[in-house]
């Protein structure tokens, strides 16, 4: 209306009428702005033709949508932007419990029904998505059902734009994933849950843990405590009345542990007899000793097993006022600690961790959890040090020897993680994995080579007193192909004595095989005379002490040559360890000392080096 006011004319005066006909002026008025008229003409004509198409290209994607949304089990919808109208179809609001009614056709009957907790992640997707910074985006989030319970949806959506880039419509759909959301929440559950016992895991612990000590480092913020629990006498418990109850006594504690603590502490089982709780904004010590003795009391009322009563007492070891500790792992590690002294000291007891202690504990960790991943990492390598007949100069074998690289470290002395390895457990793994290598190499060589060297491979106490021992070693030798007359296996003096019924069980099975076995560091240990005899050795190791102080102190001179007496008449070869000088030679080889190893001859090479000393046929 307002552009007919700009081009029309006011009716003409009786004056103008008297002075020509309306038709004269009509035509003057037509001929004087014919081009503007045309132009006129020609924008409207094309403005009624653009709104004909979008009217057209509209009832098409109506028609094209209710067409999908009868051939697919989803949910469909597009919302037209620039009338803000949202369109939903028959199957969307059925799967929200609105088949019958017609929802408002406005953004809000979506995201209203969407969970608070998902509404702002899912509105920032729209919003990026009609801004076009994205082309397209996925979602999932809950809706709510008319009943007022939630169903999982995956959504998807993609824009359609103008000529100019605008977008002006966006499309997509909706899937219910609820059943698939439940199973993955079924399997959280199980992943993070022990089934013994229903209690949070290991992982899950861990990750409770690691937000307690991040909480921790706050400002002003409350302190955390981890208890570390073992069973005393679990296992002549669980030997003694049978393995179901042990389960039922592991879950009878569990669940009086859980009656013990908040309902925001956290009860865990560690694996086998072992408990955590992890107690969260903890202020004071006299906190945590009233859980601990809670939990004593909680276990004064026996037990009872197939009629048998049973009374439990723990070993505690606390972590406590560990504020500024980088690493969860770290924490356990310094509870672990303390459990380790409560059980040292008798059952039943509780000890805290000193935070004196912290950083020493903290880096024996820290070696520990580098050592667990350096054998993922190809970080371990075996080498190979020579050992040395004596009569002739000629290479009779090598002792494998494992070798660390670490990454920032550096090369690694064994003095430095061996003993750590032997706390932890990690000596099992990692000397299974030294007999394979070492196995696999020998059979190597003499494929390769032809000749087939003895190979000498240390044996933990860990090791020697596993009841599976033997049929872990003949398995490795089966599956490397080497000869069982390559092999001997290494185990200390203090091994052998401390263990000495397993040691000669398992040592007189390996023998039974033909491997040979020497007895490492020999001297150094618990005397072991009187009984060396009754023990299935072949070899025994001079320790590298009593070698390097020959040539000063005439009392070792005669140790060696005591031990090389006794290994005579008991039928042993002996080796001595650690020779590093010419002079030592010499006084082993007046000695008769048959075989020996050490510096002078050479370090611990890699295998290509050790198979250039056999293929040589190198004297030294």
């Amino acid at each position: 209306m307002g552009q007919a006011r700009t081009w029309g004319q006011k009716p003409a005066s009786d004056e103008e009428t008297r002075e020509g006909r309306p038709s004269d002026w009509l035509e003057g008025v037509m001929s004087s702005h014919a081009a503007e008229l045309r132009t006129l003409r020609e924008s409207y004509a094309q403005e009624r033709a653009a709104r004909e198409d979008a009217e057209e290209a509209l009832r098409d994607w109506h028609d094209l949508f209710v067409l999908l949304a009868r051939t697919t089990n989803d949910g469909l919808w597009f919302f037209d932007v620039a009338d803000e109208v949202l369109h939903l179809s028959p199957r969307w609001r059925e799967m929200v419990g609105c088949a019958d009614e017609e929802l408002p056709r406005v953004l809000e009957s979506w995201l209203g029904r969407v969970h608070p907790g998902d509404r702002p992640e899912l509105e920032e997707s729209i919003g990026s998505l009609v801004n076009g910074r994205v082309p397209a985006f996925q979602s999932e989030h809950r809706l709510e059902h008319s009943d007022g319970s939630h169903l999982w949806v995956h959504c998807r959506a993609v824009a359609a734009r103008d000529g100019e880039g605008r977008v002006v419509r966006i499309a997509g759909s909706i899937t219910d994933v609820s059943e698939r959301k439940a199973h993955e929440a079924r399997t959280l559950q199980e992943v993070l849950h022990d089934d013994l016992t229903g209690l949070p895991n290991r992982g899950l612990l861990m990750e409770r843990l690691a937000r307690a000590v991040r909480r921790a480092r706050r400002p002003s913020s409350s302190g955390f405590s981890l208890l570390v629990l073992d069973v005393d006498r679990f296992r002549v418990i669980n030997d003694g009345l049978g393995h179901n109850a042990g389960d039922r006594l592991l879950k009878g504690i569990g669940a009086r542990l859980e009656g013990t603590v908040r309902p925001g502490d956290t009860v865990a089982r560690l694996g086998g007899d072992e408990f955590a709780v992890l107690l969260d904004g903890i202020h004071e010590m006299a906190d945590v000793e009233s859980v601990v003795e809670r939990i004593g009391a909680s276990l004064d009322p026996p037990f009872l097993l197939d009629g048998n009563e049973v009374v439990a007492t723990l070993s505690i070891g606390v972590a406590y006022g560990l504020v500024g500790s980088p690493d969860a792992h770290e924490v356990l590690g310094a509870a672990d600690a303390a459990l380790n002294r409560a059980k040292g000291r008798g059952r039943g007891r509780c000890e805290v961790f000193e935070p004196s202690m912290h950083w020493r504990a903290v880096a024996s960790l820290r070696m520990e959890s580098d050592l667990r991943r350096a054998l993922e990492r190809g970080e371990l390598a075996v080498g190979y040090q020579p050992i040395v007949d004596l009569r002739d100069g000629s290479l009779f074998g090598f002792e494998a020897l494992l070798r660390w690289r670490h990454p920032v470290r550096g090369t690694v002395s064994p003095s430095e993680f061996v003993a750590i390895a032997e706390e932890s457990g990690l000596i099992v793994p990692l000397g299974e994995w030294i007999l394979r290598q070492a196995c696999r190499q020998g059979r190597e060589w003499r494929d390769s080579l032809g000749v087939a060297p003895a190979i000498s491979v240390n044996l933990s106490g860990r090791q020697l007193v596993q009841p599976e021992l033997v049929e872990t070693v003949t398995a490795v030798l089966a599956e490397t192909g080497m000869d069982e007359r390559q092999l001997n296996l290494e185990v200390t003096e203090s091994a052998m004595i401390e263990n000495a019924d397993a040691a000669t069980e398992n040592l007189s099975r390996l023998r039974d095989l033909s491997i040979s076995v020497s007895v490492d560091d020999f001297g150094t240990g618990h005397s072991c005379l009187s009984r060396l005899h009754s023990f299935p050795i072949d070899v025994l190791k001079v320790d590298r002490s009593f070698v390097a102080r020959m040539e000063a102190r005439r009392g070792a001179r005669e140790t060696v040559r005591a031990i090389l007496a006794l290994a005579r008449d008991l039928g042993l070869q002996v080796v001595a360890e650690g020779v590093e000088t010419a002079e030592q030679r010499s006084e082993l080889e007046l000695l008769d000392c048959p075989y020996a190893q050490g510096f002078l001859f050479s370090r611990a090479v890699s295998p290509h080096d050790a198979a250039d000393l056999l293929i040589s046929r190198r004297r030294f």
